[in-house]
């Protein structure tokens, strides 16, 4: 790294080197029965450089072909967009824990027995249910170094597991799952487990729900499905300066529901997508983006916060391409309700674990419709089964800026969103049959 970086600040005003290098292993299991073992190692090298105040940008996994990287990135500089910033000098990071060297060395036998015995679980509750699952281990070393001093490097680990399971009895179809993300070993799937088994149990029976305007909760699986979608895009830096976020002219205003306050932290320890630095170096930092449902914040790269006369809010990722404005651990704080006393409050509503297709709306303008793919009827305050042929749409910014409570258990949903459930007065809801 220190030779590419020499020799393109010859060529270059300001050089960035970023190097990633990843080691994977995963166990695939298809219709309840083991698939495959795959592991994997990569090593990518990006360069970014400002040459007459333009940007370049190259990257490579041909670690010794660095004559080439350096001419590339020269070449796009001829049609790079104007650089507006300057590449972040030596800076202290906080100390994040997000390596546990166990992962590493979780032996593929016990991950292969994790999935059996996660699919026979849920087939010993539900014979005849087809399962897909997966449990895979990640160790990722990040190296940064740029012509204005600045540099970093970390380790972090991921451990991985998910089940998916599709029972099909005549023409109707049941789909049920769950996946967590952690930066430890996961050795018992029960917890996973617990949740598959919980909808199986309420799908049991059928239900149907009248076409028209109903309660709604969303579970946080339905958060993540139906609403986070557009608010990742809305908080956006990039959104904003294209004058394309329904939010971006409202900071400081008030225009969600005062219980609903949103964060992005990539300092939480040993989640997937926690670092001490964002992907140009910049420190990380807890971003609030909504306080009591007055927009605070947007997030930035270097770039973007250059543009909009700010400071980068250290929410710089690469994406296989130039770094762009990213949330890491986006965090909805929960409330003072349970979830038995939301379901208790609704006399016919319905509760949303997964939409089908919600994001083919416009996301930008927060519209979402889309299939229930997994839901649930409720009637006189409790759950008496699972809809079917059932839409909802409505839009994120009318569902959160009258919210009838908050739950008060939040869920990792993904490995990058923690959220309780939400529960909504209205939405409208499309049934056949």
């Amino acid at each position: 790294m220190e030779d590419i970086l020499a020799k393109a600040q010859k060529v270059a005003e300001a050089a960035e080197v970023f190097e990633v290098a990843a080691e994977e292993t995963s166990v695939q299991f298809e219709t309840n029965r083991l698939k495959h073992i795959q592991s994997k190692q990569s090593t990518g090298i990006a360069l970014r450089i400002i040459k007459e105040g333009r940007l370049g940008y190259a990257t490579t996994t041909e670690l010794d072909d660095v004559k080439n990287l350096i001419s590339n990135a020269v070449e796009t500089a001829r049609f790079g967009m104007p650089a507006k910033f300057q590449l972040p000098p030596l800076t202290p990071y906080p100390r994040i824990d997000i390596l546990d060297p166990a992962v590493e060395t979780t032996p593929l036998e016990n991950m292969d027995k994790l999935g059996q015995e996660l699919i026979e679980i849920i087939t010993k509750h539900t014979p005849g249910i087809l399962c897909e699952a997966m449990v895979s281990k990640d160790t990722v070393s990040v190296k940064l170094l740029n012509s204005n001093g600045g540099q970093a490097s970390y380790q972090k680990s991921i451990f991985s597991i998910g089940i998916y399971g599709s029972l099909i009895r005549g023409t109707d179809m049941l789909f049920v799952g769950e996946s967590q993300s952690f930066g430890h070993p996961i050795t018992q799937p029960r917890d996973i487990a617990r949740v598959v088994i919980q909808q199986l149990e309420l799908a049991k029976n059928q239900a149907s729900v009248p076409t028209g305007q109903l309660p709604v909760i969303f579970t946080p699986r339905g958060v993540a499905s139906a609403l986070v979608p557009s608010l990742v895009t809305a908080f956006n830096g990039k959104t904003v300066l294209q004058g394309a976020s329904p939010v971006g002219n409202k900071l400081g205003k008030k225009v969600f529901d005062s219980k609903i306050s949103l964060w992005d932290d990539p300092t939480v320890a040993y989640r997937p997508h926690s670092r001490p630095c964002d992907d140009e170096g910049v420190a990380s930092q807890t971003t609030p983006l909504i306080e009591q449902g007055v927009v605070s914040n947007f997030l930035y790269d270097l770039q973007t916060a250059a543009l909009a006369n700010t400071r980068s809010t250290g929410s710089g990722s690469r994406g296989g391409g130039l770094p762009a404005p990213a949330p890491s651990a986006l965090i909805i704080a929960p409330g003072q309700t349970s979830m038995e006393d939301m379901i208790k409050d609704i006399k016919e509503g319905l509760v949303i674990e997964q939409l089908m297709g919600a994001e083919q709306g416009n996301i930008l303008g927060g519209d979402f419709s889309g299939n229930v793919l997994l839901g649930y009827k409720v009637e006189s305050g409790k759950i008496v089964g699972r809809v079917k042929n059932t839409m909802i749409s409505g839009n994120v910014y009318q569902v959160l800026k009258e919210v009838t409570a908050v739950g008060s258990q939040a869920e990792w949903v993904g490995g990058f969103l923690n959220t309780p459930p939400l529960y909504c007065p209205r939405l409208s809801v499309a049934a056949k049959g």
